[in-house]
């Protein structure tokens, strides 16, 4: 289960300048492939993509991640395109539960708007098309597997502010495959800095935390694999409820 992400502290510009102990460590693909990434961040902060669905006008350029034996990785983006998000998801996206983490992102060109991608060491793994125009945002849940199958998925909203969209896609063979879509439901507002609820796993069944595109309910959504059973949970919609939804009782 990933857990609630908060937009980052650290997005001043004056924080530009890398630090020595930060320095990127360059490895062959086939040595970093290997690495087990055991935290990430963003850093570099850039306005160079002028959206500010966050609160402010200030996103990442590079995705910095440390490994198990103390290694620290860069991967910097081109100019088109930045990080626009709160902060790196670590997944175990393959399931086996040998703790080889995949790193989940939010990545948005200047032309073609967010996408969501997945990252390793050794560089991009996978990604889900851009939303296809610029300014348009997506905004994470989380990654668990949702319909009891064996394989992870992942689930984000689609355009929280316009389409509201919760968007499906299973991890598997090394690439996302779109799943399954259901309109009216949202996560973010606009200038918020964190993102809304995320996905519990309450007696193994795991839930995804949401409201409704109004605003008006707080829901719980399972996937079964063919479709979806949604669970109102109360009006409150408050930040304070959407943290009670995530705990199990």
């Amino acid at each position: 289960m990933i857990p609630i992400a908060r937009r980052l502290l650290s997005r001043e510009l004056g924080r530009v300048t890398r630090r020595a102990a930060l320095a990127v460590c360059v490895l062959q693909p086939s040595l970093a492939a290997a690495q087990d990434i055991t935290a990430a961040r963003y850093t570099d902060p850039t306005t160079r993509y002028a959206h500010g669905v966050l609160g402010d006008a200030i996103e990442h350029e590079t995705l910095r991640l440390q490994t198990g034996d103390g290694r620290v990785l860069g991967i910097t983006l081109p100019q088109t395109d930045v990080f626009e998000d709160t902060e790196p998801r670590l997944a175990d996206l393959d399931g086996d539960g040998d703790g080889d983490n995949e790193v989940i992102v939010v990545q948005s060109n200047d032309r073609l708007g967010a996408k969501l991608a997945v990252y390793d060491a050794a560089g991009l793994v996978a990604q889900t098309p851009n939303i296809g125009r610029s300014n348009r945002w997506l905004a994470p849940l989380g990654a668990a597997d949702l319909d009891q199958n064996g394989t992870v998925d992942i689930a984000y909203i689609d355009r929280p502010h316009l389409a509201k969209i919760l968007r499906i896609w299973r991890f598997e063979a090394g690439g996302l495959i779109h799943t399954a879509d259901l309109h009216g439901y949202t996560n973010h507002r606009i200038g918020e800095r964190d993102i809304a609820g995320g996905i519990r796993t309450c007696n193994r069944m795991p839930e995804m935390i949401v409201a409704t595109a109004d605003w008006r309910d707080l829901v719980a959504i399972r996937f079964d694999g063919t479709g979806f059973a949604v669970k109102r949970l109360g009006a409150d919609t408050s930040r304070a409820a959407f943290a009670a939804a995530m705990v199990c009782k």
